[in-house]
């Protein structure tokens, strides 16, 4: 398994954003990706910051990639546009 985790640094647009997340979300299903946890943290420790967060599990990376490169998941995109600044990470899951 591995997981992807996506940090929200910034949103720009929130109509951008919902119909980015209209598309992304049956989009990455589609590709086989599941949705762990997404939203706003509910504590934060530490240098955390109270950013929306989205952790998504795939059964490895090329999966995970394939489903970031697909027609779908690029039409969500084009919908975000510029309307948000985005760390994306894959992570492997714990032994």
């Amino acid at each position: 398994m591995i997981y992807q985790v996506v940090i929200y640094h910034e949103i720009r647009d929130q109509d951008a954003l919902a119909a980015y997340a209209k598309l992304a979300g049956p989009a990455i299903e589609k590709a086989g990706g599941r949705f762990i946890a997404r939203g706003m943290p509910v504590k934060t420790l530490e240098h955390g910051k109270e950013t929306r967060t989205v952790v998504i599990e795939w059964d490895d990376l090329d999966t995970a990639t394939a489903g970031f490169n697909s027609d779908d998941y690029m039409a969500a995109l084009h919908e975000l546009g510029d309307a948000a600044v985005r760390d994306i990470r894959y992570i492997p899951a714990a032994s």
